[in-house]
């Protein structure tokens, strides 16, 4: 079994009869077509909730009993009454009647005695065998009432006066007298307090105490709905109305489309809702919902109002829509079962509609299987058939390459477009991008990795006005290292004037600040000069480092001198390189370029091959040996040290070290001494 199903606001309505897929066929063609009909999908998925829940022609007024067994309907053609049983599910028993019925009361606690009120002037009074009697009226009646206390029934008409007929007595009483020369449209009794309520062709409402006989209210609600967009030129007729149990509100439904929600005590309506068709409100019913629910997302009170078009369900204390119904045909009535989410309507059709709202109320007990045909259609839902196809426009079909479809059965033309069989348009669309997927996953990871971004706790700290970049260094120190003192600096009080007055700026230009922080640039506001000039002045100072003096003996006079100056002299060397890195980049930049250009000179003129010394292990190495092999040095290291008996190099900071053998002249020339003297004896 399956039911049509509408999501109107996110609340899904059930459609059990009335719809397009729920018709009922007679047993006969049944019986006459049964091959046939096992083809027939509408057919195979029905659901029957009431066994012959229509007329042959049309439905006009639906009521349930006060008992909740039974559920009371008229229609045409022919005219006739249709009593069904809940129990049972089905018809209990159809009477016709002589006249079309405008409306009916139920005047007992089940179905044996009821009124109706034909469009001939006659009011019939029927009982549990049939017609009981039947009476006419002066003018053509439009609604009517039972009153229980006093057992009058009170019909409407054309006229200003309400008839009063009193069924103990059995006879008319003094009709009531309103202001409305254009007649009284419905009529409704308070079932809290018994007031009269009468809504008139003239846009008024008149409350009558029954126990006075005398009007207690009016209600002119001719400048309300003005308010809220209503034409000037359209006639303003009280259509519906409509008491809450709690005896306070009351629900007035206009000819234009708008319902008015009002309190008694107060001639200013609370809520007004518009229907935004413009057609006259048939009926209001105030729906308790849930028990025990006061969301209006889930239950809690609503109100049901509708007209010839829709069934609209708002909430009845802030006027949220909740959902609506809107059936194929016309609506002329609509009921709903008491303390249940079941709703029928009467309408221009065949089959009555019976619509089932899970989130308005549960299934009522006659009908529980409601609700696990419900819960097995969410566990397995249903494809519709266009699930299965796929709209495109003539640039996306362009875009997939399957324009030389078009003309074909594969396309379905529909409006601007087509509809494509969707296992095509996938298989179309990964040849037209196959790296679709790979694009939508690296794409989903960067939204999660940016929302997971967005949610993360960030400390925003502005910088002060004074000392900016000294306090940007403390920040950085502080982030990097957690032992790092820089936040300490920044919260201590004690340090609070240094990021704060003025005169505390570090002047970064100044000659003091230079010396002691030689690597800090000069300016800030050129960057790229900065670095050029800084790499340029490292180079120079590397190349005056290696730079070595024309000649072996100045070299070791210079040696001796600096060897002899001791500590001093090397401390000369250091704060004199820190302070060219520091103020004489620019000068220092050109000396050192002349320097260099005129030492190469006169090393070539006089040496021939470059000598120039570099540094190789902390020693003091020329160039040419520089590029030798490690193997290479070692043995020339070994042949100076045999030949001359000592070895003299160079530190990196200018100074020398010199490792020697020592040995005795003397031993030298005794030797020579003792082999002269000796060959002079053999001689």
């Amino acid at each position: 079994m399956v039911l049509q199903v509408t999501t109107a606001n996110n609340v899904k309505v059930y459609t059990v009869s009335g719809g397009l897929g729920s018709r009922s066929i007679p047993d006969w063609l049944v019986r006459q077509k049964k091959k046939a009909l096992k083809k027939d999908f509408d057919f195979r998925t029905r659901v029957e909730l009431i066994q012959d829940f229509e007329f042959p022609e049309a439905s006009n007024k639906i009521k349930t009993t006060r008992d909740g067994k039974y559920v009371v309907a008229t229609g045409t053609y022919k005219p006739q009454m249709r009593v069904f049983e809940f129990a049972d599910m089905s018809m209990k028993f159809e009477r016709h009647t002589d006249a079309e019925t405008l409306n009916f009361e139920i005047l007992s606690e089940d179905w044996t005695k009821q009124a109706l009120l034909q469009n001939d002037r006659s009011v019939e009074l029927h009982s549990q065998g049939g017609i009981h009697y039947r009476t006419r009226i002066p003018k053509f009646g439009r609604d009517l009432a039972y009153h229980f206390p006093s057992c009058d029934l009170m019909v409407t008409a054309s006229g200003s006066e309400v008839y009063r007929l009193n069924l103990d007595q059995g006879r008319f009483l003094n009709s009531i007298q309103t202001d409305s020369e254009e007649g009284v449209n419905c009529v409704e009794i308070n079932p809290a307090h018994q007031l009269f309520g009468m809504g008139t062709a003239k846009g008024t409402v008149e409350l009558w105490d029954p126990r006075s006989k005398s009007r207690v209210g009016l209600l002119s609600n001719l400048e309300v709905p003005a308010a809220y967009g209503r034409d000037d030129n359209t006639a303003l007729e009280v259509s519906a109305l409509k008491f809450r149990n709690d005896g306070l509100t009351m629900g007035v439904g206009t000819t234009t489309g708008h319902t008015l929600l009002y309190d008694l005590r107060s001639s200013v309506p609370t809520i007004v809702k518009d229907h935004q068709y413009g057609f006259p409100i048939k009926t209001i019913h105030f729906h308790k919902g849930v028990a025990g629910a006061n969301d209006s997302e889930t239950g809690g009170d609503k109100v049901i109002v509708a007209d010839c078009k829709i069934v609209k369900i708002w909430d009845r204390a802030s006027g949220k829509h909740f959902t609506s119904i809107e059936p194929e045909t016309d609506i002329n009535d609509v009921t709903t079962v008491e303390d249940s989410g079941l709703i029928f309507t009467a309408n221009e059709g065949i089959q009555m509609g019976s619509y089932f709202i899970p989130q308005l109320g549960p299934a009522p007990r006659w009908a529980s299987f409601l609700e696990n045909l419900t819960e097995e259609m969410e566990e397995n839902p249903n494809r519709d058939i266009y699930d299965e196809y796929k709209f495109v426009t003539r640039k996306e079909l362009t875009a997939l390459g399957l324009e030389h479809l078009m003309g074909t059965n594969v396309l379905k033309a529909y409006m601007h477009g087509f509809f494509v069989d969707l296992r095509l348009y996938e298989k179309a669309r990964l040849i037209a991008n196959p790296f679709a997927y790979d694009d939508y996953r690296e794409r989903a990871v960067k939204d999660k990795i940016e929302k997971e971004r967005g949610s993360r706790i960030r400390a925003v700290k502005q910088l002060p006005s004074v000392n900016k970049a000294l306090a940007k260094q403390l920040m950085a120190e502080q982030n990097g290292s957690k032992k790092a003192k820089g936040g300490e600096v920044l919260g201590d009080s004690r340090f609070a004037d240094l990021f704060e007055d003025p005169d505390f700026q570090v002047d970064e230009k100044s000659k003091e600040f230079q010396l002691l922080h030689p690597s800090t640039k000069q300016s800030r506001h050129v960057r790229s000069d900065d670095e050029e000039e800084e790499s340029d002045q490292e180079m120079g100072a590397v190349h005056d480092m290696d730079m070595e003096d024309d000649d072996e003996e100045m070299d070791q006079d210079d040696d001796s001198d600096r060897m002899s100056g001791g500590s001093d002299s090397e401390d000369d060397i250091v704060s004199k390189i820190r302070k060219e890195r520091g103020l004489e980049v620019r000068d220092k930049k050109q000396a050192s370029t002349s320097i260099r250009s005129g030492s190469r000179n006169t090393s070539t003129k006089k040496r021939g091959p470059d000598m120039r010394m570099g540094t190789v292990g902390g020693r003091m190495t020329s160039k040419s040996e520089s590029k030798k092999s490690f193997g290479s040095r070692l043995q020339s290291q070994e042949n100076r040290r045999k030949n001359d008996g000592h070895n003299m190099s160079r530190t990196a900071l200018g100074g020398m070290e010199m490792s020697f053998t020592p040995q005795s002249s003397k031993s030298k020339g005794g030797n020579k001494d003792n082999n002269k003297h000796k060959n002079k004896r053999r001689a």
